[in-house]
């Protein structure tokens, strides 16, 4: 019996199972990121609020208006930062996923190719000694 097509599968399968734990470990990588660049976001968020809350109300009522006005700008950039990085961050994985999901598929394409090669050549091997007996 010939052991190459089998050999060949469980070689298959290895390489299959290592893409798949390397791929979890960059999706793994991604959430790890945004989960920091989130509390990040969150501890910046608790602090400048902290600040703001104590301004508000050391401020006399007429200031309160200037105070609001003045926060405007600044939380638009500060969305505009958070979003530029979330988007960094899921783009990075994004990229890395499609060049291996691509890399995979084309060598997914060689190894069926040369299953297919291997199953003839082995088929006409079967049928020239068939013949010869």
């Amino acid at each position: 019996m010939n052991t190459v097509i089998p050999q060949q599968l469980v070689e298959a399968q290895t390489a299959s199972v290592q893409q798949l734990f390397a791929l979890s470990n960059s999706a793994f990588a991604g959430v790890e990121k945004l989960t920091a660049l989130n509390l990040q976001a969150i501890k910046a968020t608790l602090a400048e609020n902290q600040a703001l809350m104590t301004k508000a109300l050391a401020a006399k009522p007429e200031e309160l208006i200037t105070l609001s006005a003045s926060l405007a700008k600044p939380t638009a950039e500060k969305i505009s930062t958070y979003s530029r990085q979330a988007y960094e961050i899921l783009s990075g994985f994004q990229g890395g996923f499609s060049s291996t999901a691509q890399s995979q598929f084309q060598q997914y394409q060689r190894d069926a190719q040369g299953f297919v090669e291997n199953l003839t050549k082995n088929a006409s091997l079967r049928t020239n000694a068939a013949l010869t007996e």
